[in-house]
């Protein structure tokens, strides 16, 4: 016979109410509370119902995480949504992966839909949605909580989630590419309405005013965030009259692209071209050379945004913003610059 709350509150000494308020993760249990209620469960093998729990509490228990379906296949999607899943699951909810056209005219509908449909507890926001200010304002007409990844949009009031500064990490790598030796340094920037691609390439132009470099146009081309965009872009820099010697790419997967045009021209990395990227996602420590990029904790991010959410649901008053740390992972793909470069 199946456990029931009622054999679980007999068997740890409490109330039912309070077996309640230990799986629906609520404050002020008393943590040996929660440990012997925890361990009559286990003991009896005892599952709450999600439709008993959820009309009990008037929640759905559902996380929907929202983020852009052409970057669905990318890593740094993909150790978000995996953090995301992990701190769910820990505190009993579920969670709804919600990849949505950016690009089409109607997305703030598209959500709007979602959440009559599937009426989740609340929301996590991916770039370029967490940026969305007219998605953001939306939602806190219609009540709906959310918290945001790596949000550069500014709203009147405090939001809840995760943050990198991506310009200094930016301005630290174009720092490490000058101490290399490097004065043509190029930038492959991210899609126009991600928030990273204009941090990165704020980042990427301050690292060259404080090495006395000037900014040169002719080296900082459009692309996105895609294998395909590092090799279109790669291609356009590395026909220039007086190519880079180094190419500093809006994330890893476009980095790679870069290192698959430059080996198709039969370059060597790091000694004809260096290459560095951005997030540390695992595509940068399986290729060879391994990319030098910053470290951006990407599961890490979705973990702390969802228990942020979480928080903010259970109390309005809980949840903040987190500033995560970065870190330079120094790798095999960026290397000195040539001599030649050097003497110009």
């Amino acid at each position: 016979m199946r456990a029931r709350i009622e054999d679980v509150a007999q068997a740890a000494g409490v109330s039912m109410k309070t077996v309640s308020r230990v799986f629906n993760h609520e404050p002020n249990v008393r943590e040996k509370t929660r440990l012997k209620v925890e361990a009559a469960a286990q003991t009896l093998n005892y599952r709450p119902n999600p439709s008993a729990r959820s009309l009990a509490g008037n929640r759905s228990y559902l996380i929907s995480l929202v983020y852009d379906d052409p970057a669905a296949a990318s890593s740094y999607v993909m150790e978000i949504i995996v953090g995301v899943l992990a701190a769910c699951e820990r505190q009993g909810y579920s969670t709804m992966l919600r990849p949505l056209e950016y690009s089409n005219a109607d997305h703030i509908r598209a959500v709007e839909e979602s959440i009559a449909q599937y009426r989740p507890d609340g929301l996590i926001l991916v770039p370029p949605f967490a940026d969305d200010v007219k998605l953001l304002h939306r939602l806190d007409a219609l009540g709906v909580r959310y918290a945001t990844i790596s949000a550069k949009a500014k709203l009147g009031h405090a939001r809840i989630g995760t943050i990198l500064d991506e310009r200094k990490a930016a301005a630290d790598m174009i720092a490490h590419a000058v101490e290399l030796g490097h004065r043509r340094i190029a930038h492959i920037a991210g899609p126009t309405p991600h928030g990273g691609r204009a941090w990165r390439l704020a980042g990427y132009r301050d690292g060259l005013r404080r090495a006395g470099i000037p900014y040169d146009p002719e080296l900082v081309v459009d692309g996105g965030f895609t294998f395909d965009d590092g090799v279109a872009g790669t291609r356009r820099l590395l026909d220039l009259k007086h190519p880079p010697t180094a190419i500093f790419a809006a994330n890893d997967d476009s980095a790679c692209g870069v290192m698959h045009e430059a080996f198709e021209r039969g370059m060597r990395i790091p000694q004809d071209l260096s290459v560095f990227g951005f997030d540390d996602t695992p595509a940068s420590r399986q290729i060879w050379p391994s990319l030098t990029t910053v470290r951006q904790p990407c599961r890490e991010m979705g973990r702390i945004a969802a228990e942020q959410l979480l928080a903010a649901i259970r109390d309005p008053q809980a949840g903040t913003l987190v500033s995560v740390p970065y870190e330079l992972m120094i790798r095999q793909s960026g290397g000195p610059a040539p001599v030649s470069a050097k003497r110009r």
